[in-house]
């Protein structure tokens, strides 16, 4: 009796190896990517945010349904989202940060994981200030001289101040008529920028 040949089983199990090379990761990739832009858009709604960040974070998400007492809640009412400033600049860096942090905090979520509270580590670059007012820059007359020098102090000095430094996003204290800065804080953060350029007070 002549020998069976192997040929069409292993052409068969070829195939099947091939397959499973290709399709999987492929089904894997597509599934990562449709989980990051759903938990994404978990992160567009700042209820979400507020579930992990529980305190003290749930009193700014309830500062947002009564009128305007400090920076974020009047961003609020212009559509901004915690996620907006809560991120990285730029568009593509931006939105890139924005998926592998919701695909992060939904996995905590969901596994049960998520710490309570969750702290925020990550500080507000001016980048993410600037997306929305670029404009702060520009102007190069004295009433805008504190935008103009910030550069230079920054340049100078590690600890300078930042746009966050004076505009505090979640102080009620500050005056609405100022855009919600605190005058007496500010005018402090105006004096050391007057002492690490050596101008003095």
């Amino acid at each position: 009796m002549p020998a069976r040949s192997t040929k069409p089983a292993k052409k068969s199990r070829r195939k099947y190896v091939i397959t499973l090379v290709i399709v999987v990761p492929l089904i894997l990739a597509v599934l990562g990517a449709a989980t990051a832009v759903t938990a994404m858009q978990f992160e567009n709604h700042d209820d979400f945010c507020a579930s992990c960040h529980s305190e003290p974070e749930q009193t700014y998400f309830q500062r947002e349904a009564n009128a305007s007492t400090d920076l974020a809640s009047f961003h609020n009412t212009k559509d901004v989202r915690c996620i907006d400033c809560h991120s990285g600049p730029g568009l593509v860096p931006g939105r890139i940060g924005a998926l592998t942090l919701g695909a992060k905090d939904t996995l905590a979520w969901i596994t049960g994981q998520a710490k309570q509270p969750a702290v925020h580590t990550r500080p507000i670059d001016d980048a993410n200030c600037l997306k929305c007012h670029q404009q702060v820059t520009q102007g190069r007359d004295f009433n805008n001289h504190f935008h103009v020098f910030l550069s230079r102090w920054q340049a100078r000095d590690t600890n300078a101040a930042t746009c966050v430094s004076c505009h505090q996003s979640h102080q009620t204290n500050g005056d609405a008529q100022l855009a919600f800065l605190n005058r007496d804080h500010t005018v402090n953060v105006c004096q050391s920028c007057h002492r690490a350029l050596g101008e003095g007070d």
